[in-house]
């Protein structure tokens, strides 16, 4: 297997971990012991990791024309009933993860335009996987769509009179997320390209 393809899925395991502990911080913060309880509020990839989702699917899309590597680990388990905020809190505890993987690419973004004449090359090319990554999982994240982190925050938003469309898109969400992968991709990448320029200052080199 390719050296580019083992970084690429540690760096994708690593960066849906901290997406997801993210949650459990944020459900812990507003109330909710569960995730703590659960023993997943940890960086330890090993209680995160989903045999399919973590390994698998990664290596099979890294290994695949396309370009397309994508990932997910176990959902970090929390109560939205014991929250202190009924409202707003499910919304706060769902952009936690796309939230962090933001923070992860402006950190590295900022490496990418401040270290180039004095950091190794190597870490700056690990540094580019990582922006990229981070940026790719907090868009695809952000996307509107159950189960995805997006459908809870425009939950949090839609007026009650809109709520009826809540049952049908959590019904059949799964099969529109598919249509938009396979199909709609092409109106996401822009904005996944946008991001990382606009962030590390580059084009993606890939």
């Amino acid at each position: 297997m390719d050296i580019t393809v083992i970084f690429f899925v540690a760096i994708l395991i690593m960066s849906v971990v901290i997406h997801e502990v993210s949650h459990g911080f944020a459900a812990e913060k507003l109330g909710d012991p569960t995730a703590r309880l659960a023993g997943r509020l940890t960086l330890n990839p090993i209680p995160h990791i989903d045999p399919i989702g973590s390994i698998i699917v990664p290596v099979f899309l890294a290994l695949s024309p396309g370009g397309l590597i994508f990932g997910w680990a176990k959902p970090v388990p929390y109560n939205p009933y014991n929250l202190k905020d009924q409202r707003w809190g499910p919304a706060i505890v769902a952009a936690a993860g796309p939230l962090s993987n933001l923070f992860m690419a402006v950190v590295f973004g900022l490496v990418l335009r401040l270290g180039d004449m004095i950091l190794p090359v190597a870490f700056l090319e690990i540094s580019v996987y990582i922006v990229f990554i981070n940026i790719l999982l907090a868009v695809f994240n952000l996307i509107p769509i159950p189960p995805l982190d997006g459908s809870k925050i425009l939950f949090a938003f839609l007026p009650y009179k809109y709520a009826h469309i809540m049952e049908p898109l959590q019904r059949y969400g799964f099969f529109i997320l598919l249509f938009v992968i396979f199909f709609a991709w092409g109106f996401i990448q822009p904005i996944i390209n946008g991001l990382f320029t606009l962030i590390t200052g580059i084009s993606i080199p890939f």
